[in-house]
């Protein structure tokens, strides 16, 4: 198993340069063609009493306007990119996350950024993408431009999701050297010793603890755990619970997109 085709969300940061760069090193690993995305609507305004010639004017600015800003990212993301060969632009006028779904198809990856405040022009809502895309969504901190995975933290609960990401993540887990399976104690049965057995049947090196908490608390501790075993990976299933309750009081999904310092890949 491979990653034949890696998609990366591009807007114009410094933390979209770095995800390129991550996204570019991820390729040449799996020998994957990288695809940049980018979208953005104009900001139409629309006159009360129906168009007019002035109205028209603002409109075709704005698009041209944007048009321009797309012409900028592309080139960002070819710099970033590093003239590797296989390399693929798509953009258009539309928005983002909706666009950036549409392209997935095209995808077995897709690399977006974590949020930051003030979102930028083309951002993509990490939320967004890991419900609608169908596709395991690697989200990335701003400040890093290389993703190791020699050492992986599974955050295991025996739940749809959970089962997806692994199986999402196999690529990355095959070829790593150590892989932790955290189950994580929220007072539900959180056994992963089948899931030990199917890794080690696809020849992952991986072992298994336990950790107990509860709430925003497992969020930390599988970052820790990472920490611990200097990995640079998580691996989770999102939104078990679903993103409304999670945006209520709080949950694993929430806190790592909020917050996390290393690279997590995320399946729903």
């Amino acid at each position: 198993m491979t990653y034949a085709s890696i998609m990366v969300a591009m807007d114009l940061t410094d933390g979209a340069r770095n995800r390129v760069r991550l996204a570019g090193r991820l390729a040449d690993d799996f020998n994957a063609r990288l695809i940049g995305v980018a979208a953005e609507q104009p900001a139409y305004v629309v006159p009360p009493m129906g168009p007019t010639p002035a109205s028209a004017y603002a409109l075709a600015d704005s698009g041209e306007t944007v048009l321009n800003d797309l012409r900028v990212a592309h080139e960002a993301f070819a710099a970033a990119a590093g003239g590797r060969n296989r390399l693929e632009w798509r953009s258009n006028l539309d928005v983002p996350v909706a666009f950036l779904a549409a392209q997935s198809a095209a995808a077995d990856l897709v690399v977006v950024g974590r949020g930051v405040p003030g979102p930028p022009l083309f951002a993509v809502d990490p939320a967004d993408a890991v419900m609608q895309l169908g596709r395991p969504v690697l989200v990335v901190p701003p400040d890093l431009d290389h993703l190791d995975a020699k050492r992986v933290v599974i955050g295991w609960k025996n739940t749809r999701e959970a089962r997806r990401a692994v199986w999402d993540a196999l690529p990355f887990l095959k070829r790593a050297s150590e892989v932790l399976v955290v189950s994580v104690d929220d007072g539900a049965s959180s056994e992963g010793q089948d899931t030990l057995r199917l890794l080690q049947a696809h020849d992952v090196s991986a072992i298994r603890v336990r950790r107990d908490a509860q709430g925003e608390l497992v969020s930390l501790a599988l970052v820790e755990a990472a920490a611990e075993h200097g990995a640079d990976l998580i691996v989770t299933g999102a939104y078990g619970h679903g993103r409304l309750r999670e945006w209520v009081v709080g949950g694993v999904t929430r806190e790592l997109l909020a917050g996390a310092p290393v690279c997590c890949l995320m399946s729903h």
